[in-house]
């Protein structure tokens, strides 16, 4: 009796740890599938199968779904992407030439004897057909960032030799506005890692901006170590930037209360903050309203 009691016990027991080891099987098996499913997506090869009607298979089947979805919506951003880049190239090329034109008729009207009124209307039409310019080729600037079109390349560069280069460049239009525009030396050197030639367009955004919106005074130009950032601060003596819009002044398009009656879009901070944010950077703005801003640009080390 108890040799059978023995036996029955010992073949329960060697069902239960078949069934746990056939179905540690299963869920390992699935595991399995379910990863490589996942590999398929990643390098573009999935394809969706046929699967039981087990638990586990129910599993299967929806993150077969999931994935299925997913490869779709990636898909359709890339037709997307696709045609933003044609439709950026077609407006790029299309308006080149109009504008190019009216830029050079205009000029030349300028050049002859005309009436005192007439020649407010031809130097006016000169100054427009500038910002349409600018405004066009910020625009698809600002595209090929969204869109992905545009990548930065950054490398360790010198942020004293960006700082120099941008001080140089804009030294004359502070003279001409009669302001102080002032490059702080430390002594050191000073590295980060950034795309040259987009950072350096980033920067002059904002000192442009700091010399536009500054009726007189000084501009600040210095270079701050941080652990991980090396930091270009611009600061500014003008007109600043009420406190509720400090944190808004970087979306697209937008503008400054205080900045409304100075020309502008809106276009080059944004673009300043998406060229920073692509290479690992960050912008930050301190103002107060009649005493001016201080911009801090965090380069990654």
């Amino acid at each position: 009796m108890g040799m059978v009691v023995g036996i029955c016990l010992t073949g329960c027991f060697l069902t239960v740890v078949g069934v746990v080891l056939m179905y540690r099987y299963k869920i390992g098996s699935t595991y399995g599938r379910l990863e490589q499913m996942l590999s398929d997506a990643m390098d573009g090869s999935f394809t969706e199968n046929r699967f039981d009607e087990t638990r586990l298979s129910a599993l299967e089947a929806r993150w077969a779904q999931y994935l299925s979805a997913a490869g779709l919506t990636a898909k359709r951003q890339a037709e997307e992407k696709d045609k933003i880049k044609t439709l950026i190239s077609d407006i790029s090329h299309q308006t080149k030439t109009p504008i190019s034109n009216i830029s050079l008729y205009s000029e030349l009207l300028l050049e002859q004897e005309l009436p005192l009124e007439a020649g407010r209307y031809a130097a006016a039409m000169n100054e427009q057909a500038k910002k349409l310019n600018f405004l066009i080729a910020a625009l698809i600037k600002m595209s090929r960032l969204e869109t992905g079109v545009l990548a930065l390349r950054p490398k360790r560069e010198s942020v004293d030799k960006l700082l120099r280069k941008i001080y140089k460049e804009l030294l004359p239009k502070a003279e001409e506005k009669g302001l102080n525009l002032i490059l702080e030396q430390t002594g050191e050197d000073h590295w980060a890692v950034f795309d040259e030639k987009w950072t350096t367009e980033a920067v002059i955004n904002i000192v442009e901006n700091a010399i536009k919106y500054t009726p007189q005074g000084s501009v600040f130009l210095r270079i701050i170590e941080y652990g991980l950032f090396t930091c270009i601060q611009v600061e500014d003596t003008g007109m600043g930037i009420p406190e509720g819009e400090c944190t808004q002044i970087f979306a697209r398009f937008y503008r400054s209360s205080s900045a409304a009656s100075s020309e502008g879009i809106g276009i080059g901070l944004y673009l300043a903050r998406e060229i920073l944010s692509e290479e690992g950077g960050y912008i930050k703005v301190s103002s107060r309203l009649g005493k001016g801003s201080v911009f801090s640009i965090y380069l990654p080390k």
